[in-house]
């Protein structure tokens, strides 16, 4: 699995480079399913603003994409709220495919079993 981080009006330190790697290294380790995961980090130069920095996410994995983005005042607490956020929404995706699987195979075992005691009877 590649991690890739790219910047937009912001020059990508190395110090900012691990620390995106670490925090999605940890969510990554939740889903063996991902196949890719594209960082974006990007400032807005608007004095207007209030969030100035922005991380943005797309999680590739094997049957589709989790997208994310979140906006701070700096960037290490920008990547550490898309870190949070990403882990949830993969925990979601992960239970829905999981759940989805389990529940036609028990169905289909309890419709089996109730025909196997219908004709024994």
């Amino acid at each position: 699995m590649h991690i890739y981080v790219n910047g937009r009006n912001i020059e990508i330190t190395d110090a900012i480079k691990a620390y995106v790697k670490e925090k999605m290294g940890k969510v990554a380790a939740h889903y063996d399913q991902i196949q890719g995961i594209d960082v974006v980090l990007s400032v807005i130069k608007n004095p207007a603003a209030s969030g100035k920095h922005v991380a943005e996410v797309s999680c590739k994995m094997a049957s589709g994409v989790v997208r994310c983005e979140e906006a701070a005042e700096s960037m290490y607490a920008s990547i550490d709220l898309l870190a949070d956020k990403l882990a949830r929404q993969i925990e979601k995706y992960k239970g829905k495919t999981t759940h989805s699987k389990e529940s036609i195979r028990t169905d289909v075992v309890e419709e089996q079993e109730e025909v196997e005691e219908e004709t024994a009877e």
